[in-house]
């Protein structure tokens, strides 16, 4: 079915749990939390998902977006041992950890494009204005998301800020 093999859905079926855990968190939290329950199946689900995709993959971008994914899934689960609950490793955390979402949405809307409905998918050339539209609207969803977490970061540091001259808790 949609021209999957049974590796591809092995790849498939392990990176979709992450899916809806990252458009939880995001709506809930308004970034992913490493350190929560939710934050753990992110990344079991996001590492068979990119070390998977070792094996299933025809082109080279592939190699790389999943090198890249796990580099950054390392990068914001691992920033706050190196560097403990400081400002920046927030930060850090925050932008990785949202790269790596918008890397699992990029070939997920690409691959259901290509292959859907099956026999008859709604691209077949990588170059169709469909599919170009639908990657430039994830990357506009995560420059804007991104400018809001960083905003709402700074402006959470400064309330904490404010609140710990004032002496409240």
């Amino acid at each position: 079915m949609f021209g999957i093999s049974p590796l591809g859905w092995i790849h498939t079926l392990g990176s979709l749990p992450a899916i809806p855990v990252a458009f939880y968190m995001f709506a809930r939290h308004g970034r992913i939390v490493p350190r929560s329950t939710l934050g753990v199946v992110y990344l079991v689900s996001m590492l068979v998902g990119a070390s998977t995709v070792f094996l299933v993959t025809h082109q080279p971008v592939g190699y790389g977006l999943g090198a890249v994914t796990i580099l950054l899934l390392l990068a914001g689960y691992g920033i706050e041992p190196i560097l403990g609950q400081a400002r920046p490793a927030r930060y850090i955390e925050t932008v990785c950890l949202s790269l790596t979402a918008f890397l699992l949405m990029l070939p997920t809307v690409t691959e259901i494009l290509r292959r859907v409905p099956d026999g008859h998918p709604f691209v077949t050339d990588l170059s169709s204005p469909l599919l170009l539209g639908a990657q430039g609207t994830l990357l506009a969803i995560l420059v804007v998301g991104l400018t809001a977490q960083i905003v709402s970061l700074a402006r959470r540091g400064k309330k904490e800020a404010t609140g710990n001259l004032r002496g409240l808790p």
